[in-house]
């Protein structure tokens, strides 16, 4: 564990590289004795300069959320990071991506909340409480060289967030089988787009509920609450894929319907 100092060090360093999109090297290679304790701290300390600028807290993500990329990341559990207002790009719009350093795209389960969450909250609380499921895309991002990033890196860097967009149609939960809905990623426009990716909600902890239980679970630790109106990204159902300049992708869940963004 690292001392307070330390650790607004390294916190510096992210935002810095976030200000400046010039990546740097991950944060474990100058601090060997980072651990996760340390990351969420340096998170927080980004998410609180943020506030300061008058940007708001209106959600959270979950990342991590499938066995797989577990697995790559050496631990057993999800992790999260903080959705703020100055994220939010609307349903058909064009990303400037001189404003992010190496983006890549995921599908995603949209939670809005419509009721705060317990602290001992189950799957059942999660659609009791939800207002409406969207369709959505996270455009995750990674201030840190190349993606060379393990768990430590990636939480403090407030779990690879970038932006994210919501679909128009809301749907309420108990309208569609959220354990298993189908999901795609496309690429084109005009008649003429090509699948790129395509999974599931099954790879996210079973059930997208499931995550949202946890991220209520593992928050209240920190006396932190899952609010009324607050969104919630429940997890990649595709893998993320990179984009460039001109792309234009068109994200479909079955049930939830489409999102759309570009690239210049």
């Amino acid at each position: 564990m690292l001392d307070t100092m330390t650790r607004d060090a390294a916190a510096h360093m992210l935002r810095r590289a976030e200000q400046q999109c010039r990546p740097i090297d991950p944060l474990i290679d100058a601090y060997p004795d980072l651990d996760i304790s340390d990351a969420y701290a340096i998170q927080r300390a980004n998410i609180a300069e943020r506030l300061t600028a008058g940007v708001q807290v209106c959600g959270h993500k979950i990342g991590l959320s499938s066995p797989v990329m577990q697995q790559m990341m050496g631990v057993d559990e999800p992790d999260f990071g903080h959705l703020l207002t100055d994220m939010i790009i609307e349903n058909g719009a064009a990303v400037d991506l001189s404003s992010l350093c190496h983006p890549r795209i995921e599908v995603e389960v949209a939670f809005v909340l419509g009721a705060t969450l317990p602290r001992d909250c189950t799957p059942e609380d999660v659609l009791n409480a939800t207002e409406y499921v969207c369709a959505a895309v996270e455009l995750i991002d990674s201030r840190i060289s190349n993606w060379r990033i393990g768990i430590i890196d990636t939480i403090a860097d407030n779990a690879s967030s970038g932006k994210f967009v919501l679909g128009p149609d809301r749907v309420p939960p108990d309208a569609v089988d959220l354990a298993d809905v189908d999901a795609a990623l496309y690429s084109g426009f005009g008649g003429r787009d090509v699948l790129v990716t395509r999974g599931s909600t099954s790879a996210v902890l079973g059930h997208p509920a499931n995550a949202v239980a946890w991220l209520a679970r593992t928050l209240s630790a920190y006396d932190v609450a899952l609010e009324a109106g607050h969104v919630v990204l429940s997890g990649s159902c595709t893998r993320a894929v990179d984009v460039a300049k001109g792309d234009h992708f068109r994200a479909e869940l079955a049930g939830l319907g489409e999102v759309f963004v570009e690239f210049v």
